[in-house]
């Protein structure tokens, strides 16, 4: 029967090693006396054999370090390499899109309700400020025209009771209060009447000879949207019968992850691509940036003023946006690299030929396959890059 028996010691270097024994007989019938001293020749052999004999994988030191024997196996599955000084981090391409020009969308609202007439543009047609869009015809109309007789009517009482009421105070018969709410009565229909008068302005402005209603383009741009035809009725005002759009300077938008918010603030000078316009660059600075996250996507969104007077950049083309960033180098190495000991992230670096000692670091962001080290690390020193697992005991 083969048995196995494991006796470990200290070197007097203060290294611990272990080493295993195999007996072709059971422990039990072997004497206790001869098992001592075997044991102490064992341990004295130790000293000039745990290297030689390749039953040690690795050796710890009183200090914490790990040492490698040559004959370990382990060797072959370890990969050291230095650490390196990253390049300055110049850019920061995020995602984005093309947008209009907030400030330059109008939508069209009718002021009444009515029945479409006709439609004089289509959706992409350039427009004129002031051009005809479309023609309503509306009973609303002869409505405040109606508004604005009875209110000049009311304005005449008002102003023949305030007079009559100051006559009869005049001769005695009557009491400051009855003088005072006629005034009152008097400023209300004067206010009235400005209501009315301001309601049919707004309105003959955009009546024709017919007595229907037109609708004209606000300013100049294109025709983004149209929502109504001949023959429709426009029951609610608040809703845009059409959109016209002034795409002369558009909007380049970039959304910007959430690990990469801190990098970016507004001025920052910006280099945009898109993918149908290859070679071309367009520059640009951040004037804006939304103070809230998408709730899904994480992202914050930075606006760039970027000139179109040929208007070849379309609201949702994609863009690649890329952010000038002017960050010093840092020290990088790759993510293999970092193990994870009791909440710190740690690395096992290089003391000596094989010998490794465990070292906490602090990280920053990560670039691809590597990370950045804020502290921690110095240039040049070498750190276990593959299989530092197989080293992490504790």
């Amino acid at each position: 029967m083969r048995t196995d028996a494991c006796f470990s010691g200290f070197l007097p270097s203060g290294r611990i090693v272990v080493m295993m024994f195999s007996f072709p007989f059971s422990l039990r019938s072997f004497h206790r006396p001869f098992m001592a001293g075997a044991l102490a020749v064992a341990l004295c052999t130790l000293q000039g054999e745990a290297y030689a004999t390749g039953t040690t994988s690795v050796v710890v030191g009183l200090d914490g370090t790990l040492t490698v024997p040559e004959s370990s196996p382990l060797r072959q599955q370890l990969q050291v390499t230095p650490v390196r000084m990253s390049a300055p981090r110049d850019t920061l391409s995020v995602p984005g899109s093309i947008v209009a020009e907030p400030s330059r969308v109008l939508p069209v609202l009718a002021p009444v309700t009515g029945h479409v007439v006709s439609v004089s543009v289509v959706p992409g047609q350039h427009v004129r400020k002031g051009q005809d869009l479309l023609t309503l015809l509306s009973g609303d109309m002869a409505q405040a025209t109606t508004d604005e007789a009875k209110a000049q009517a009311g304005l005449v009482q008002a102003r023949a009771a305030l007079a009559r009421a100051q006559e009869v105070r005049q001769a005695g018969g009557a009491a400051t209060k009855d003088v005072e709410a006629a005034r009152a009565a008097l400023q209300e229909a004067e206010a009235e009447e400005r209501r009315a008068q301001a309601r049919v302005a707004s309105l003959t402005n955009q009546v024709d000879t017919d007595g229907k209603l037109v609708m004209r383009a606000p300013m100049d741009g294109v025709v983004a949207s149209v929502t109504v035809a001949p023959g429709m009725n426009v029951t609610d005002i608040t809703a845009p019968l059409l959109r016209v759009e002034d795409l002369s300077e558009v909007w380049a938008v970039a959304d910007v992850a959430e690990a990469d918010v801190d990098d970016m603030h507004v001025g920052q000078s910006v280099s945009i691509t898109l993918p149908g316009r290859e070679g071309v660059v367009l520059p640009g600075q951040i004037a804006t940036v939304e103070p809230d996250l998408h709730p899904e996507t994480r992202r914050l969104r930075a606006m760039i003023p970027v000139p179109n007077p040929d208007e070849d950049l379309k609201p949702n083309m994609f863009a690649t946006v890329a952010i000038q960033l002017r960050q010093p180098p840092g020290l990088m190495v790759p993510q293999s690299a970092l193990l994870m000991n009791n909440d710190r992230v740690t690395v096992f670096v290089e003391v000596a030929p094989w010998t490794f000692q465990r070292r906490v670091v602090t990280i920053s962001y990560d670039e691809g396959e590597d990370t950045e080290v804020l502290s921690g690390l110095k240039v040049g020193e070498r750190i276990v890059t593959r299989g530092g697992v197989l080293l992490n005991d504790d």
